[in-house]
């Protein structure tokens, strides 16, 4: 992990795709996570993107078709930043893989969440700029990582259009006053607060309006809650809920799981 940056204690879930978990104790120290601690959940490659040459399109349901630069993005809309939690839909799933099996699943801890101050652009300032259609009901993403296992070619998701407007929602550039890395998005990504990390799209290229959600796998067919009658091997998830708003959770950081307690009082640490 030197190559990245990473904190020595972080868990390396996947080298390919890259999947690493931030270790719980370290996690929290401070109330930002360092950008080397930060997890990193990935579903293909990690590309590659020359910034004068990269373009964002904003396509669909708009007035104005739009293909913007990097350096367009960066100086010619306003600036916010903006001090979010980002978390992984599977962040936890470790214990729900001990009551049952989930097969071909991560096998996340508590560690796949951090905390960090996103500068960027306000979506609503994009959509503004290419002018919002009337029937428009869903901002959908698609970014540049390619997905080896042929469920998608890119990574794809989409929030409600009313989420989207929020003063909340970036396009980021930056994360914790520093340019975004590769691993975490370069050279801009979206940070949806509130909502499961699989809808805080990375490595954006993409931004279309529509009348439905995206129809992307990981949209359509992952990150969904099913009825417990759909089997892995049904072919009908239309009947499933698309997760969106992330319930609040807590985690005990330290004592860690395993560690031997005297007696006396003991203070607790952790993450809410």
């Amino acid at each position: 992990m030197e190559d990245l940056g990473k904190h020595p204690d972080t868990i390396v879930h996947d080298q390919q795709p890259l999947n690493v978990e931030s270790p719980l104790g370290p996690l929290r120290e401070s109330f930002l996570t360092p950008t080397e601690l930060f997890y990193i959940r990935s579903h293909g490659t990690i590309p590659e993107v020359a910034p004068t040459s990269y373009r964002l399109t904003v396509s669909g349901m708009v007035e104005r078709p739009l293909g913007l630069s990097l350096e367009e993005i960066r100086d010619e809309f306003p600036k916010s930043t903006v001090t979010a939690t980002l978390q992984c839909a599977g962040n936890r799933r470790q214990g729900l893989m001990e009551a049952y099996p989930i097969p071909g699943e991560i096998s996340w801890g508590a560690g796949a969440i951090g905390n960090a101050r996103w500068t960027g652009v306000p979506l609503r300032e994009i959509l503004l700029a290419a002018g919002v259609e009337e029937g428009t009901r869903h901002v959908a993403f698609v970014g540049l990582d390619e997905i080896e296992k042929g469920y998608s070619p890119n990574y794809g998701s989409s929030i409600p259009l009313e989420k989207g407007t929020g003063s909340e929602v970036l396009l980021a550039y930056e994360m914790n006053d520093e340019p975004l890395r590769p691993e975490h998005g370069f050279p801009l990504r979206a940070a949806v607060p509130g909502y499961i990390g699989a809808r805080s799209v990375k490595w954006l290229s993409g931004i279309t309006l529509q009348d439905t959600p995206s129809d992307n796998y990981f949209q359509a067919r992952q990150y969904k809650l099913l009825p417990p009658y759909v089997t892995e091997e049904s072919d009908d998830v239309s009947e499933g809920f698309a997760l969106g708003e992330i319930s609040v959770n807590g985690v005990t950081c330290r004592p860690t799981d395993g560690a031997t307690i005297h007696a006396g009082p003991v203070t607790f640490q952790g993450t809410l």
